[in-house]
Order: C-alpha cells, then structure tokens, then sequence
C-alpha cells in the first residue's frame, strides 16, 4: 500500500517538473524588450485570409496556411482591440509570406493559395515601428507571448502617446516578432479593412467637431480600438502632436501681435479715420447730453490718439 502511494507521489512530482520545465522553455520567463527602430521586415507580399470574429478562434486559419505552404512564415494583422471592441467584431488577416524585400513569389505556390480562396496583398517597408520579439518554441509560445507581450506594447505606446497601428505578429525561425507601424499606417489595412474604417473615422471627425469643434483633420482616432490615422505618409505622432500645437500657439502670437501691437499713429490717415468713424457711430445719437460718462469715453478716444 505504501509503495503504491510513493509511486504515485514520485510520478506526480515528475509530471509537474516536466510541466513547469515545458512552461519555462516555452517562454515563461524570457524578456520582453520593446523599442522603436526598424522594422523587423522589409517589403512583402503575402496571402491571407480575412476574418471577423473572436481573436482566439482564429488559428484555424493559420494551419490553413501551412498545410499549403509549411516552410513559409506566417503573419497575422489585428484591427482591433478586444478590450474595447467586442468580440464578434475584431478583424484580422491571417496567412503567410510569399516574398520580402526583392525575392520573388513562388507562382505554383500562389495558383496553390488563390485555388484555396486566399487573396495576395503587399505591405511596404516603413522606417520606424514599435517592435519586439518573443521566443516560439512551443504551442504554448503563442499563448505566453500574447499575455506578456501584449500589456508591455500598448503601454509602450500610451506612455509615449505615440500613434501606432495595427498589430502585426510574424511568426519565423523559431521567434513570434511584433511589430506597430508608426507611420503610413493606412497601407497595412487589407482591401476589407478600408472601407469600414474610412466611414467610421468620418463620421467620429463629425461627431467630435460638432461636440467640442475639434479640428476634422485629427490624424489619430480610438474609435475601434486602435489608433487610426488616414495619412500614408504619418510620421512619429509625438512629433505630429507637437507641431500642430507649437503651429498654432504662433498663429495665436501672431494674432496677438497684429491687434495689439500697432499703435493708431502708425496707421495711415484712411485706417485712422475708419476706426474714428467707428467709434463715432457708438456715441449718444443726443450729442447735446454730455454727461460724466461721454466725456470719459471721449478722453479715452483722444488718449489713444
């Protein structure tokens, strides 16, 4: 009886250290170091799959994919954050990469990939992303670097109120790379995508400039859970940010300037005599009722003279 117990105790210890050993390879306890620089990948041309739908039900597609193509990478495109946007409507692109940079596509792979109902689409290679990367060693790789990564990359972003969208993970040579464009950000929407959101970032410009009478050319937009910009050409937001508000405080300067800082003698004769005629049309049509309050005024007037 009791050696029945001890072997069952002995296996019991030996299953969790294998489990934990299994966790501890598949990443558990790897860094997570997340920068701005280049991107991780060049120009490419992939195919894929669009899916609207929980994110977490999404995987089939990739298996789709390798089973045509096994010795690919594969890449997945996420719209949407799930924490703000229900599940039904989160929106990827799911597939795998054909070519980067210069290579060629293989054509009997794409005919292969067009017969099983995916579509081809190019991303461009851009100058800076917010990246980082993940070891993929496990199934249980992908799980661990969506809980570890994910957190460490959106306050990456909000801390440095950078506009950066959409999510992209590539998964190759034995690493799950992320990466979030930070500028032209409209290239990396699928054919899908596009339309979809050019009437709701429109219709978020209306809503917002008739609430609060914000500037309709905003460049960033939150309404479906990413950071939205309609320019191709975006740079660093930070900077965007900044110059738009450095841009205006001068046209406040400036204004400031042009209505204070000239004094009615450097005008010429035509403008003083305008801003007298002005005046002149606010005083008592009674001129004869010079009260302590009309002679005040009018030695103010004879004052800025």
């Amino acid at each position: 009886m009791l050696d029945w117990f001890g072997l069952c105790a002995v296996s019991l210890l030996i299953s969790l250290l294998t489990a934990a050993g299994y966790v501890l390879y598949s990443g558990l306890l790897s860094d997570v170091t997340v920068l701005t620089g280049s991107p991780p990948l060049k120009k490419i041309t992939f195919v894929y799959k669009f899916k609207k739908g929980p994110y977490q039900n999404c995987w089939q597609l990739f298996k789709e994919s390798l089973s045509i193509g096994p010795k690919l990478a594969c890449v997945g495109v996420f719209y949407d954050d799930p924490k703000k946007v229900p599940g039904p409507q989160c929106r990827c692109a799911l597939g795998s990469i054909l070519s980067e940079g210069e290579n060629k596509a293989d054509e009997e792979l794409l005919k292969s990939y067009e017969k099983s109902g995916f579509k081809v689409c190019s991303f461009p290679e851009v100058t800076h992303v917010v990246t980082t990367s993940f070891p993929h060693r496990t199934i249980f790789s992908v799980l661990l670097g969506i809980r570890r990564v994910y957190p460490q990359l959106e306050y990456y972003i909000k801390e440095r109120r950078l506009c950066a969208h959409p999510f992209l993970e590539i998964y190759r040579e034995g690493l799950i790379q992320f990466m979030v464009p930070l500028a032209r950000q409209g290239d990396f929407y699928v054919p899908e995508v596009r339309p979809a959101e050019r009437r709701l970032e429109q219709e978020e410009m209306h809503s917002d400039s008739e609430a609060s009478g914000a500037d309709s050319n905003s460049e960033c937009s939150s309404g479906s859970g990413v950071l939205l910009s309609d320019s191709r050409e975006t740079s660093l937001a930070g900077s965007s940010v900044r110059s738009v508000a450095i841009q205006d405080q001068g046209d406040r300067k400036y204004r400031g300037r042009s209505s204070r800082g000239t004094s009615l003698k450097e005008l010429d004769w035509e403008q003083t005599g305008g801003q007298q005629a002005e005046r002149e049309e606010r005083l008592p049509r009674d001129s004869n009722k010079k009260g302590p309050e009309f002679q005040e005024w009018c030695g103010a007037v004879g004052g800025e003279e």
